[in-house]
Parts: structure tokens; C-alpha cells; sequence
């Protein structure tokens, strides 16, 4: 399995940004897809995820705000972000969890101005 992100960009505060990943790999045998994230400084945290039954999670600080979806049939996930502020400004990963394996997307910077 082989990930690639992408949508990044500047945006002010109050944007939005839609990252989409696409999955290189049958996302059949992914159970989880996830968006992590990494500022400068601090450590990788999960911002969102979506099971293979669509469940979702997401972090407090981006709920009512950030939303994960997942297209089999065009094995893409995405993250609609939207009301973005300064602190969300970060690299922003996608994630492939098989249970056996995890896969990593090379990140995608989002950055936030006030």
C-alpha cells in the first residue's frame, strides 16, 4: 500500500482546505484510514479516522469543524476542513492501518493565517 496527499496550501483564518489521499493497494484490507498531523515542535497527534465501516473519530479540537470520508471506489480519502484557525497549521499525514501493517503518505503542509 502506497499513500499520497495532497490539497495543502495557505489559506487565512476562517478558510477551508479539502486534502484528499489517495490509496495506492486494495483499501479492502485497510481497517482504519486516518489524517495525523505534525506541528513544528510538537508530536504527531491523529486528527481524524474512518474504519472500514465508516466509523468516525476525531480529535476535540477539530470536531464540528473537520470532516473524513472515504471513497472505495476511487480509493480516496479526504478531510474537508473547514473554519481554520492559526493552530492547525501543520504537516498533515495520511494514514492506511491494515492491523498487521501501517502505511504513511509523505504529508501535505497546511498553513493558517491570522
Amino acid at each position: 500500500v502506497q499513500l499520497q496527499a495532497s490539497g495543502g496550501g495557505l489559506v487565512q483564518a476562517g478558510g477551508s482546505l479539502r486534502l484528499s489521499c489517495v490509496v495506492f493497494g486494495s483499501m479492502l484490507t485497510i481497517n482504519r484510514m486516518g489524517w495525523y498531523r505534525q506541528a513544528p515542535g510538537k508530536q504527531r497527534e491523529l486528527v481524524a479516522a474512518i474504519t472500514s465501516r465508516d466509523s468516525t473519530n476525531y480529535a476535540d479540537s477539530v470536531k464540528g469543524r473537520f470532516t473524513i470520508s472515504r471513497d472505495n471506489a476511487k480509493n480516496m480519502v479526504y478531510l474537508q476542513m473547514n473554519s481554520l484557525k492559526p493552530e492547525d497549521t501543520a504537516v498533515y499525514y495520511c494514514n492506511a492501518d491494515q492491523g498487521v501493517a501501517t502505511y504513511w503518505g509523505q504529508g501535505t503542509q497546511v498553513t493558517v493565517s491570522s
